[in-house]
């Protein structure tokens, strides 16, 4: 932030844990001097919550002695828990690079065809498009290639150990977490 008003409020921000994001007014006078006009507020920065404006610094401290804002901001979700709610999101859950239907790397085509052979229902996430996951996920799980496959929340484990389960009789009764 370049003035003291947008640092302060940053750093209420920053101090509460809260998800937010920021638009650079300096960047392009129209949306600043429109902005003003829009809400009715002459100066910034300016606190807006699912579109609605909420205020100025001056609310902002206000609400926050009050305890009213932090009952009101998004709260961040720490990397580890954002893991474990992803590693979940289906009874078998595919970090891989690319869409199911278009695999962006070999492995992961590979793995697709295994996949679509066992016509099990699974959930994917494309690993490419948040670095914070993809590397996170690698420490999570203590493996450090993708894909990486997941049953009921359980590390199975790449492309290695699919195919190896497959040639062993035993990928269908894994995948269901029968095992």
């Amino acid at each position: 932030p370049k003035c003291g008003f947008s640092k302060q409020t940053v750093g209420i921000f920053e101090d509460l844990k809260a998800e937010y994001g920021t638009f650079d007014i300096l960047t392009d006078d129209e949306v600043r001097q429109g902005l003003k006009k829009f809400s009715n507020w002459p100066t910034y920065p300016q606190l807006y919550i699912d579109g609605e404006l909420i205020g100025g610094l001056d609310i902002i401290k206000e609400m926050v002695e009050s305890g009213d804002l932090q009952t009101m901001l998004p709260k961040k979700v720490d990397l580890e828990t954002r893991l474990k709610e992803l590693i979940n999101l289906g009874e078998i859950t595919i970090f891989m690079k690319g869409e199911p239907k278009a695999p962006q790397c070999g492995f992961s085509r590979q793995l697709m065809e295994i996949m679509f052979e066992t016509k099990l229902d699974f959930k994917h996430f494309d690993i490419l498009t948040d670095n914070d996951v993809r590397q996170g996920l690698k420490k999570f799980s203590n493996w450090p290639t993708y894909p990486q496959v997941y049953v009921k929340g359980e590390f199975v484990g790449g492309l290695d150990i699919v195919k190896e389960l497959k040639q062993e009789g035993e990928l269908i009764s894994t995948l269901k977490g029968e095992c």
